[in-house]
């Protein structure tokens, strides 16, 4: 695919240049509460300002359908990028109508804009070719060129990410050519030993990763509430811990092929329980307790690994040539069930591998519990892209920036 430095050299003064961010931050009412993925699509939008281009920048936030709603707009993102860029970024109230037609015509060389979320239109997601191809017209009139750079949206088959590279010149931004280089040292030219953490809720969301990585990583290590679906699968008493009983079946078959293939699969030795979820809100104390992870009490609910689990856990990682981090190991939105994620975290940081932290909650634990985040190999921002690629799977929105 050709990158941004191939655009920028043959010179883009006056353009018009669409750029697909990923600006979906989250938000506490109009207040953004994690800015890394407006940080990440600086580098590229700051370039192009730099050289003169007429910044056009897009991106969904959250899950509107297909309709405005005040509650996901992107003028809180449109205003914190004008802070990071040090420059005035003009708002479009609109997609593709009157607002961001005349906003867009109003840019000067060297100017930006950030028009309103994508998914307000019904085109952008739709599954309907056509309705996505028009939707996708509307967008190319606003640009010469387009910059693909939201990574977090590749996996997606929507109109500003797969339908709008084909109707115009189009290059992959700073942000997807790193995340593809990064990833592509997870599958193609893999250092080992290359371990691989796998945390988070559901189990179900990962079913399709752990089944690649039983055939390519060396160690795989569960935490999260996904961990207690393989405990029961081992025959534990997991109390009212999350579980999904429908996996349990696929579960089985991983920890009897990982045992086959000479992988390493690591779970809990010992868990942090409580008689109920803790109050994220408050965080008021949650009556925590630590239990072996084949003794958990019938009324008890794991929310994180414990202390011997955490060196276990850190004592895999700190031998790894290669690391690969996707999800919490525990509620680590609550002090009494961060000291999981903390200890995966600081292992990745002590450790001399080649550190990918991939995306999601991961990222946000990460700014969340204080860590400085440029001490790792590389934070991706997206989550599912990222675990998508890991399976194999084609990325609609990589696919199109191929030539």
């Amino acid at each position: 695919m050709k990158t941004i430095d191939e655009l920028l050299s043959e010179g883009v003064a006056g353009q018009r240049v669409f750029v697909r961010a990923d600006l979906n931050v989250p938000l506490d009412g109009t207040t953004i509460t994690d800015d890394g993925r407006i940080r990440a699509v600086l580098p590229t939008v700051k370039a192009l300002a730099d050289a003169g281009a007429r910044v056009v920048v897009a991106s969904h936030l959250g899950r509107p359908k297909g309709a405005p709603d005040p509650a996901f707009s992107l003028a809180p993102a449109a205003a914190r990028l004008g802070e990071l860029l040090g420059a005035e970024v003009a708002f479009a109230t609109d997609t593709v109508g009157e607002s961001a037609r005349a906003t867009v015509a109003a840019l000067a060389d060297g100017q930006v804009a950030v028009v309103e979320n994508l998914r307000f239109n019904a085109g952008e997601t739709s599954k309907d070719d056509a309705e996505r191809g028009a939707f996708a017209d509307q967008l190319a009139a606003l640009a010469d060129v387009y910059v693909g750079d939201g990574f977090g949206a590749v996996h997606r088959r929507h109109a500003s990410v797969f339908d709008l590279p084909a109707r115009l010149p189009h290059y992959a931004g700073y942000l997807i050519a790193t995340e593809v280089g990064v990833l592509r040292k997870l599958t193609d030219d893999v250092k080992r030993p290359y371990a691989v953490v796998l945390g988070g809720a559901k189990v179900s969301d990962k079913l399709a990763v752990i089944d690649q990585l039983l055939g390519k990583a060396d160690r795989l290590l569960i935490g999260g509430g996904m961990v207690f679906t393989f405990l029961k699968a081992r025959g534990y008493e997991i109390g009212t811990s999350l579980v999904q009983e429908d996996q349990l079946p696929a579960v089985q078959e991983y920890i009897e092929r990982a045992e086959k293939n000479g992988v390493e699969l690591v779970l809990p030795v010992d868990v942090v329980v409580a008689p109920e979820f803790p109050d994220l809100k408050t965080k008021a104390p949650a009556r925590p307790s630590t239990v072996a992870a084949d003794a958990m009490p019938a009324g008890q609910m794991g929310l994180d690994i414990g202390p011997e689990s955490r060196k276990l856990y850190a004592s895999k990682i700190a031998d790894a040539a290669t690391v690969f981090w996707n999800g919490p190991m525990g509620v680590f939105e609550h002090p009494d069930f961060a000291e999981g994620t903390k200890a995966v975290a600081q292992a990745l940081l002590d450790s001399q591998a080649f550190t990918v932290v991939g995306g999601g909650d991961s990222a946000a634990a990460v700014r969340i519990l204080g860590f400085d985040e440029n001490a790792f190999g590389h934070i991706s921002t997206g989550g599912g892209a990222s675990l998508e690629y890991l399976e194999g799977k084609t990325l609609p929105g990589l696919a199109a920036l191929e030539d």
